[in-house]
């Protein structure tokens, strides 16, 4: 097998994490199978399988990242949104082995245009923000009338739970308490000053228009990545729902936001405004925003990695033990929110404010 690389928090691709899939480990749980792709995504072992002529997606988890049980919870999303029409991959069987559990989905339809592309690099043009814009809109539809409660706590899950209360100070506190892994790793930050100095102002902007937003299961990982394209340049299927949970629709469509329109990793963190519009305009052509929801967007961009850095906070100091990763998600937590008192990141406000 040849050497495997993955995705690393920089532009430069490293060793992985997770030892990547093998052929005799595939068809120890599908049955006869070969792997044709790998993905470099770092946060699990996942590829593309194919067996009697169908292709697959195997993906493998460590008990300490996810259980059965943690994926249960996303699993009963993805059913929820297949039943009600929206375009998603089909959990085929849950495995365990040992310490490891692995998934078999289908593998969907459309093309993987973007399975090589770093965390935060930007959609190919202004069509395809439009369509992933629309996309997103008809899965929150397709979401509204799933009711279960928010995930259990465990790393890499993008939740809106201590940003979403009223105080969040006691949320953080509780948050915190629940993940002792993460308790360990922030003994090293000076995370309640930060917290005090940049998270906190922001949130007391989003403060009065929390009550008109109503709780959704959501994505949370909104990438062009994620999506399948098909022939015409609209999204096929969508990908990875790994970090899914109960947050907002606002919370999503920031999360699309951050994700596709701000290139973090370059230097200059250059923003694609006319991604932003397409993105914005697409998903208000399908579902539009109430009142509520137009006023909270641009007060929720800021905050909206907030949460997820903190898990990956937890995941790099208490699962792969990396002080160096540990330290640059702990970067992530502070430095997105504080980017938005930028010039630039005001500007991005402003635009997505005038969008809704």
């Amino acid at each position: 097998m040849s050497a495997h690389l993955a995705h690393g928090l920089g532009t430069e691709p490293v060793e992985p994490d997770w030892p990547p899939l093998t052929d005799a480990e595939v068809t120890a749980v599908t049955g006869p199978a070969q792997v044709v792709w790998r993905s470099p995504r770092p946060l699990s072992a996942a590829a593309v399988v194919e067996r009697d002529g169908r292709r697959l997606f195997v993906k493998r988890h460590h008990v300490s990242v996810r259980t059965p049980q943690g994926l249960a919870e996303e699993h009963a999303f993805l059913r929820h949104l297949r039943e009600h029409g929206a375009p998603v991959v089909e959990v085929l069987d849950l495995v365990e082995r040992g310490e490891w559990t692995y998934e078999v989905h289908s593998a969907g339809t459309g093309t993987d245009l973007y399975r090589d592309a770093l965390s935060w690099s930007p959609f190919a043009g202004t069509a395809h923000a439009r369509a992933a814009g629309e996309a997103l809109a008809r899965l929150h539809l397709a979401a509204e009338d799933f009711a279960a409660p928010r995930r259990s706590p465990q790393p890499l899950v993008a939740s809106f739970s201590v940003f979403a209360a009223p105080e969040p100070w006691p949320a953080l506190q509780t948050y915190v308490a629940e993940r002792p892994r993460l308790a360990a790793a922030l003994a090293d930050f000076p995370w309640r000053e930060d917290t005090r100095r940049v998270l906190l102002p922001l949130h007391d902007r989003l403060a009065p228009h929390l009550s008109g937003l109503d709780p959704l299961w959501t994505h949370n990982d909104w990438h062009a990545s994620n999506l399948l394209w098909g022939e015409d340049g609209e999204v096929a299927t969508v990908l990875d729902f790994g970090m899914s949970d109960r947050t907002t629709a606002v919370h999503d469509l920031a999360t699309a936001l951050e994700r596709n329109t701000v290139q973090w990793l370059h230097p200059d963190r250059p923003v694609q405004e006319k991604h932003a519009i397409a993105l914005l305009q697409g998903y208000q052509s399908v579902r539009p925003l109430t009142a509520a929801e137009s006023a909270a967007l641009p007060a929720l961009l800021p905050l909206v990695h907030a949460e997820f850095a903190l898990s990956e906070v937890d995941y790099f100091h208490g699962v792969t033990r990396s002080p160096a990763n540990t330290r640059l998600a702990y970067e992530y937590y502070v430095g997105h929110a504080e980017w938005f008192s930028s010039g630039a990141g005001h500007r991005l406000l402003e635009l997505v404010a005038a969008q809704v």
